[in-house]
């Protein structure tokens, strides 16, 4: 069986349902733990939603790329944006004080604490998220 799926999608927000399938077909092709199931559904899921608006400013004509691979003891997915990137690091902390009423910016927060490891790369146009399955 191949380890590997991937997936492009025009950045619309209406695609996110096609995340969504493409990680409920990837749950049970690799018998996908429920333990883990709804980290990496919350995790990708933002992910995408980041790339499509803040990535790729929600510019239909632009893709975002989603793969995934699978081995013994984890699943890594990459969400890849055509956007001009960011540096992760100038985010605002969201459990500041005075960001608790802000509507945006726990994104990211939420991904590094869902997913088990979290690395960004190309610019920032590009996260990778690992689950460990073991």
């Amino acid at each position: 069986m191949n380890n590997q799926l991937s997936l492009k999608i025009p950045s619309l927000l209406e695609n996110i349902r096609i995340i969504e399938s493409f990680i409920d077909k990837a749950k049970e092709d690799f018998a996908i733990n429920d333990d883990i199931y709804g980290n990496i559904l919350i995790a990708v899921t933002e992910a995408v939603n980041n790339a499509i608006i803040h990535g790729n400013g929600s510019d239909k004509a632009k893709d975002v790329h989603l793969a995934l691979k699978i081995s013994a003891n984890n699943v890594l997915f990459t969400v890849e944006d055509e956007g001009d990137g960011f540096d992760q690091n100038e985010l605002s902390d969201p459990t500041d004080p005075s960001a608790l009423t802000s509507e945006g910016g726990r994104g990211i927060y939420l991904i590094k604490h869902l997913a088990d490891e979290v690395k960004f790369d190309k610019d920032g146009t590009r996260i990778k998220m690992t689950f460990y399955i073991m």
